[in-house]
């Protein structure tokens, strides 16, 4: 315990939790088979001058280590003996560099702490890298991503190839680790569906907050403090993406994040924010309400929609299912709707087959959630769609958008004034559980942020 109290509370969660580390490394030396892996962490980036952004590690570097320092190299090395296979190549303990940045840990420090067998100053890699790559069967390193690793693995890998013999020997593969860390990013643990309830369950509060501050005359900038002031106060490290508080019109940009307008009296308010937090995990939720607590009959006819749509596509997360079925749920149930609002003309299936709601819904539906907020793993295995199981975790958000920013469709009908500068879009974030601990097949984790319409008016 005094150890950990003398580092920064940057790095206390990763000495919590190495244990969860340490089953993924394994896990992953199992999949590589007799290949070495080189996983760096994240470096430090400046923006202008000598002031740097706020460091965020690599997610993949994350995942393995636990280890939240910047400047740092992985080796996973299955072709080694017990007790070689974990080497972390980190920044040495330096007092005068330390006095501006805080303490590190030091070689000795990941070998206490972090589960590492051996560490190294960074600055031996160059000489080393090549002894522990020697006798591996391939190497896993994602090329075109570290522009400063990058030389010193391909230099080690060509050594590799001059020392095989010429005749009679398979080239030494130098291979992505994506697609086999990925997939067992993709799969959650107990311990990280824990994580993303935690940072879901501060991302519905500040929701909730960010709801009851909203007022005519007021401003979305306003609006997007208190949800990141309770996202900071409630231990989080701030926001997973620029929080998009986007009022009126402004709702009908996706990614609208100036938040510089003001809230008006008869529009709708479109709030698009999460929290990361410690050790990165994330919520993402949209909610969408009246700013003076009533909607219009075309707001509520439109919200209604969505979230009927939304309602259905959670409805069909469960084991066995996929994505693209849950998009092709919510997809249909708008389509009807838009039919029968008169925002839409023809038969469901040809306006779903010929994309001729594009113009009102242009995004797919979801996507995976976890270390990243668009997070890593496939959607489809070839030509088949990924089937979901326990413990993969989606964002269902189906939206609504009418603006004149894309031109109607040939075919359709113009749009209404009415209907104009009407942007709504309902987030949720979904686990899937197994049937027989969770009978609908699935978990909100996000269920805490109301969304109702009698929520929405109260």
């Amino acid at each position: 315990m005094p150890a950990i109290l003398t580092v920064p509370c940057r790095s206390v969660s990763a000495v919590i939790d190495q244990h969860c580390h340490a089953e993924r490394r394994q896990r992953f030396l199992e999949l590589l088979g007799g290949a070495a892996a080189v996983i760096p962490a994240a470096p430090l980036v400046t923006h202008h001058a000598d002031c740097e952004w706020p460091f965020r590690q690599n997610s993949d570097f994350w995942y393995l280590t636990g280890f939240d320092e910047p400047d740092a190299v992985a080796l996973l090395l299955p072709h080694r003996p017990e007790g070689e296979r974990y080497v972390l190549f980190v920044q040495p303990r330096e007092p005068g560099a330390e006095v501006w940045t805080g303490r590190r840990w030091g070689t000795e420090g990941v070998v206490h702490h972090f589960g590492v067998d051996i560490a190294h100053p960074l600055a031996d890699l160059p000489t080393l890298l090549p002894d522990y790559l020697h006798g591996a069967e391939g190497i896993a390193f994602r090329v075109g991503h570290h522009p400063s690793v990058e030389p010193l693995v391909l230099k080690a890998w060509a050594g590799q190839l001059d020392r095989q013999p010429r005749v009679g020997s398979a080239a030494l593969a130098l291979v992505a680790p994506c697609p086999l860390l990925h997939r067992l990013r993709l799969q959650k643990t107990p311990e990280e569906l824990e994580r993303l309830r935690k940072a879901c369950g501060i991302s519905a509060e500040a929701h909730e907050l960010a709801r009851q501050a909203a007022a005519p005359g007021g401003s979305e900038r306003q609006i997007q403090a208190v949800i990141e002031q309770h996202f900071l106060s409630s231990g989080a490290r701030g926001p997973a993406y620029g929080s998009i508080v986007a009022g009126g019109d402004n709702a009908c940009v996706l990614h609208y994040i100036a938040n510089s307008d003001v809230l008006r009296d008869g529009d709708l308010l479109l709030i698009d924010a999460g929290c990361s937090i410690s050790d990165y995990y994330n919520g993402d939720i949209t909610r969408t309400f009246p700013i003076n607590g009533r909607f219009s009959g075309e707001q509520r006819a439109l919200y209604e929609l969505v979230l009927e749509a939304q309602n259905a596509a959670i409805a069909s997360v469960k084991p066995g299912g996929t994505a693209e079925e849950v998009h092709a749920t919510a997809l249909r149930v708008l389509v009807e709707g838009l039919l029968d609002l008169g925002l839409l003309a023809g038969q469901v299936d040809s306006v779903i087959e010929q994309g001729a709601y594009r113009h009102l819904y242009m995004h797919r539906t979801g996507h995976w959630l976890g270390l990243d907020v668009h997070d890593v793993g496939a959607y489809r295995l070839g030509e088949h769609p990924v089937s979901l199981s326990p413990g993969m975790v989606l964002t269902v958000e189906p939206g609504l958008y009418v603006s004149d920013r894309l031109p109607v469709p040939e075919g359709q009908p113009a749009i209404e004034e009415r209907w104009k500068g009407i942007g709504i879009r309902i987030e949720d974030d979904v686990a899937v559980r197994d049937g027989s601990e969770v009978a609908c097949g699935h978990e909100v984790l996000t269920a805490a942020a109301l969304k109702d319409t009698a929520d929405m008016e109260g």
